[in-house]
């Protein structure tokens, strides 16, 4: 799908809404932040590209869905928080990135939800979201696609270590499994 530069069929081309999500093709549930007065359009960030932009897709005749949860997390603090309806359901410490390879603030949205065996460097779950790390480690091979998930080292919450991912302990995992669906809202802050 284009995402043009202003709403209508006529205006600026200036990138692509993907199908489907980058590396477990779950096809894309984008958040709309706003819609055009005619309703025909709505404003997307435009996923795993960089540097971040949004854009304006032709929404008319799309199913659409409303949801009043959101993350918030906030880096400086190492906090991931949950809200509904504007109101706070909880909070939980995080790990994020390493200052070599910092989380990058934006707004991002839930791509993917991916359960794992438990035990892993992911955790028993993960929630890809629309981000990609412009800045990954020296010799990393595990994709660029920001996600928020488990982990095997519990010592690393609270802490920024990662290549750029926002990391929760298991009991968090399973409390945002619960609510987090595909679009939901992510905005990081610095």
């Amino acid at each position: 799908m284009t995402v043009r530069a202003h709403p209508g069929i006529d205006a600026r081309a200036i990138g692509t809404m993907p199908s489907s999500s980058k590396y477990y093709h779950v096809p894309i549930e984008a958040w709309i932040e706003r819609v055009s007065p005619n309703g025909r359009w709505g404003l997307v960030d435009i996923p795993f590209s960089w540097p971040q932009r949004d854009g304006w897709i032709l929404i008319a005749g799309l199913q659409r869905e409303t949801t009043r949860v959101q993350v918030e997390i906030d880096l400086s603090q190492h906090r991931v928080t949950v809200t509904r309806f504007g109101e706070r359901l909880f909070s939980m410490p995080a790990a994020t990135g390493a200052p070599s390879s910092p989380t990058p603030p934006g707004r991002y949205f839930v791509t993917e939800r991916v359960p794992f065996a438990a035990g892993g460097a992911l955790g028993s779950f993960a929630f890809g979201i629309s981000g990609i790390q412009p800045n990954l480690p020296p010799g990393w091979s595990g994709g660029n696609q920001l996600a928020i998930h488990g982990t095997n080292d519990p010592g690393s919450i609270g802490r920024s270590v990662s290549a750029g991912c926002v990391r929760v302990n298991e009991a968090s995992l399973h409390r945002l499994e619960s609510l987090l669906e595909l679009g939901t809202p992510v905005v990081i802050e610095p």
